[in-house]
């Protein structure tokens, strides 16, 4: 069912399943820009896995019982870097409603005020205007690109690189 307004939330173990489901029914709309996975990436177990991994944060997007959408910050260092890799995905029959938006802006508010992030980087594939789009209305900037920057659809692919300063201010060293 297609709700007006599906609700982010940080992703529990729970969700594995329904994310597992999301991922394989929108395996053929992401297969353009996404690395290969083998078929036990898509089993609740694979996922169970993932979603406990403290090496990222991860949120997703939910419709009732059904995942369509998710956020990931991974890469994350601390220190006087204070970075990490933003990724994202949105169900096929939840395209163009504003979720990915929503998932970028909530996910640099988690990463400026819960970790004090300094700057938060994304990758694109040229072809992939959409999520350029995305990166642009969230105050990401164009910082170049990067030659065979990733192995996608069978080929090492280049990527446009952007990032978003989240502040200026000196470390928290608490972190």
């Amino acid at each position: 069912m297609v709700n007006d307004s599906p609700q982010l939330r940080p992703a529990r173990a729970e969700d594995a399943a329904a994310l597992a489901e999301a991922l394989l029914r929108n395996r053929d709309h992401m297969a353009p820009w996404s690395p290969y996975r083998p078929a036990d990436f898509f089993t609740p177990e694979a996922q169970a896995t993932l979603l406990t991994d403290p090496s990222a944060l991860r949120w997703v997007f939910v419709d009732g019982p059904d995942v369509v959408g998710q956020a990931t910050l991974s890469t994350l260092v601390l220190g006087p870097f204070r970075s990490a890799g933003l990724g994202y995905w949105t169900d096929a029959a939840y395209t163009g409603r504003g979720l990915a938006t929503r998932a970028v802006e909530e996910v640099c508010r988690a990463a400026l005020e819960d970790l004090g992030l300094h700057r938060i980087e994304a990758s694109t594939m040229p072809s992939n205007i959409g999520s350029q789009r995305v990166l642009g209305k969230c105050g990401f900037e164009l910082i170049g690109t990067a030659p065979r920057y990733l192995h996608i659809d069978g080929a090492w692919r280049d990527h446009h690189l952007f990032q978003r300063i989240l502040h200026d201010g000196p470390p928290n060293n608490a972190l």
